[in-house]
């Protein structure tokens, strides 16, 4: 499944469904680790924080510390670094959910990087996802973070697949692929010198099935906008751009209003949605089954820049 889902073949798998059991019995083992990380960074760090975009790999985590410390009761700070640029429902339901949750919400803009001057802007319709390294990095230094927990996944993209689950950052918040410490079963090098802090990636080991199965068995709330909605959009390249103020239709597109959904939500500037008819969790899980493109591959403009686009970000402080 691509940009474009062949929607007769998902609706035939939907309607078929009910006929058929896919096992869940795995995922004890993927939240028996998840916790078991949650705790060794409570454990092993001063002053670390869960990244906290709204999102649905951010939401399963936010799920397993839960279990790991008890509702109300997580020990880190969420962090949002907000582009100015994301999905109003995305940051309205991340709001609301740490106030459920009675977290505390830390939540850093690019905008005030761009007020500094440390951010600036190539022209003023340049999208600001890939400015956030330099807002996350002040953060970090505000609050002196040593550990950042985050929502990436390896089957995402393959600069991903080579992450450590307590990947090393240095004194510049960049990754060095080659420095990296190895990770034998469970033992975790934590060991820092001043400057230097951890990116730790508790569900490095799910795939995208495996979140959306987990997200139908405890029935996680997310945004609504990752179910099926209508939405005016232009085919540009097999991504389907939705049409915004930021992303207006260009010369000689036709706009469209198509049934979508988001498959992962990032900056409005370059997330795509995918064609679905997907109302529930479980026909998602459905969906995953047949795609053929990660998520990332599907619907991130900013991966499609070069085959390097993930590991140069990364390189340079990115998530």
């Amino acid at each position: 499944m691509n940009a474009r889902t062949e929607t007769a073949v998902i609706q035939t798998a939907l309607q078929h469904a009910g006929d058929h059991h896919l096992s869940n019995a795995h995922l004890d083992a993927l939240e028996e680790e998840t916790i078991f990380i949650l705790r060794e960074v409570a454990a092993a760090f001063e002053r670390p924080t869960l990244l906290f975009s709204g999102g649905k790999d951010s939401l399963v985590m936010l799920k397993c510390a839960e279990k790991a410390f008890g509702a109300g009761r997580i020990p880190y700070p969420l962090l949002m670094i907000d582009t100015g640029h994301n999905f109003p429902e995305v940051t309205a339901f991340r709001d609301q959910r740490a106030k459920e949750l009675g977290a505390e919400l830390i939540v850093r803009n690019v905008e005030d990087s761009m007020a500094r001057g440390t951010v600036r802007l190539a022209h003023p319709g340049e999208s600001r996802n890939v400015h956030q390294s330099v807002t996350l990095l002040e953060a970090i230094e505000e609050f002196r973070f040593d550990a950042l927990i985050g929502g990436a996944r390896r089957d995402e993209e393959k600069a991903r697949a080579k992450e450590r689950i307590f990947s090393h950052r240095d004194g510049f918040g960049q990754w060095q692929p080659k420095a990296q410490r190895p990770e034998l079963w469970t033992l975790f090098n934590t060991r820092l010198q001043p400057g230097e802090h951890f990116r730790v990636f508790p569900i490095s080991n799910w795939t995208e099935l495996d979140v959306w199965q987990y997200i139908a068995r405890e029935n996680i709330a997310l945004p609504s906008i990752y179910y099926t909605h209508q939405r005016e959009v232009v085919d540009r390249r097999g991504l389907l751009v939705p049409v915004t103020e930021l992303t207006p239709p260009r010369d000689g597109e036709t706009v469209q209003l198509r049934d979508v959904r988001f498959r992962t939500v990032g900056d409005i500037t370059c997330t795509c949605p995918v064609e679905s008819l997907a109302a529930t969790a479980d026909d998602i899980v459905i969906e995953t089954l047949a795609a053929e493109v990660s998520e990332r591959g599907a619907t991130r403009m900013d991966d499609k820049t070069s085959d390097a686009s993930m590991e140069k970000r990364k390189k340079d402080g990115y998530f």
